[in-house]
């Protein structure tokens, strides 16, 4: 997995990138055998320059590549706090996203099943 951080309207320091990639790297274990191919682009830093209380503090997170397409934004009063929503909305993405793909193979199985015990006939044609 290709993790790329920007920072903006704030200084990236080390303690910031390496929480970053704490987080982000705890939401492999849903991207399963595509961990090769995917790209996260992660950009962390101020809404605005001029406020200093309520939601200050951004992060985004895009996930592309091996059929995944993610964006996730969250806002918080801290910045570590940004970063534990939106990994948690993307966690939350990701398995959500699994599920679906699951119910539709699912579904597409049941109704295969379906055909073929209405038409006793295409069940011999299909061991063949």
């Amino acid at each position: 997995m290709n993790i790329n951080i920007k920072a903006t309207g704030i200084e990236l320091t080390a303690a910031i990138k390496d929480y970053v990639y704490k987080k982000i790297s705890s939401v492999e274990k849903y991207l399963s055998n595509k961990k090769d191919i995917v790209s996260v682009l992660v950009e962390v830093g101020k809404t605005t320059k001029h406020h200093k209380s309520g939601d200050v503090f951004r992060a985004e997170v895009r996930i592309t590549g091996g059929g995944i397409d993610l964006y996730a934004v969250e806002e918080a009063d801290d910045l570590y706090a940004a970063i534990d929503l939106v990994e948690a909305e993307v966690a939350r993405e990701l398995v959500q996203g699994k599920s679906r793909r699951m119910k539709l193979l699912r579904r597409g199985q049941r109704a295969i099943k379906d055909l073929v015990k209405d038409f006793p006939w295409a069940l011999k044609r299909f061991r063949k």
